[in-house]
């Protein structure tokens, strides 16, 4: 990186508003992960942090533009770490190690699920949000497991993009599950499905 390029760290002000958006955000988190989307409000939030309303509504203008920011700081947490592990070890290892991060980010893997079920009603406000957040994450799915394909690493010769989209649904499905009784055992069981729909054996320390 050069100088030209590296960035510049906030100070003053703007450090001060930067750590203030975190804060709204992560008490955004709290509130629409316990009360869901409709059952949280601004107040809520700016009461948790001992704010006004106003304060709140100077970062974020609505509550949909304050939910899209949460969404997103949820979904994006562990993106970069996915791509350089499907680069190195393939898309089997990639998906099992962002699996194991997500037992650490309880909290944000029940607003994601929680979301994700109330935006299924086209009026929601994050409703193009989810359906966008699908089609790009059965895209790079698809992707990585070309790549494996080409590689060796993947034995199932079928379309990547309907491998991607079954492996999705089985993801969520076993995610929500964990949520509801975290006896369940997530990463065997995204293994086991994984060996399934890959037709690969991976090490059950992978």
């Amino acid at each position: 990186m050069t100088e030209q390029t590296r960035p510049v760290a906030r100070r003053g002000p703007y450090a001060k508003s930067a750590r203030r958006r975190a804060e709204i955000i992560s008490s955004a988190t709290s509130v629409f992960s316990a009360r869901g989307y409709r059952g949280g409000s601004l107040r809520e939030i700016a009461k948790q942090l001992d704010l006004s309303l106003t304060s709140v509504v100077h970062h974020f203008p609505s509550k949909s533009a304050l939910l899209v920011a949460v969404l997103e700081n949820a979904d994006f947490a562990s993106v970069a770490s996915f791509q350089s592990d499907s680069r190195s070890e393939g898309v089997a290892y990639a998906v099992l190690q962002y699996v194991r991060r997500n037992l650490e980010r309880q909290e944000m893997l029940r607003l994601l699920a929680l979301m994700a079920a109330e935006s299924s009603a086209p009026d929601h406000p994050a409703h193009q949000w989810f359906r966008d957040r699908y089609e790009r994450v059965i895209a790079t799915l698809a992707i990585t497991i070309r790549r494996d394909q080409d590689k060796g690493r993947v034995s199932n010769s079928r379309d990547p993009r309907a491998i991607a989209g079954v492996l999705v649904a089985v993801w969520d499905g076993l995610q929500l599950q964990w949520l509801i009784d975290q006896r369940l055992d997530l990463v065997g069981g995204m293994t086991a499905a994984m060996e399934d729909l890959l037709g690969t054996r991976l090490p059950r320390d992978a």
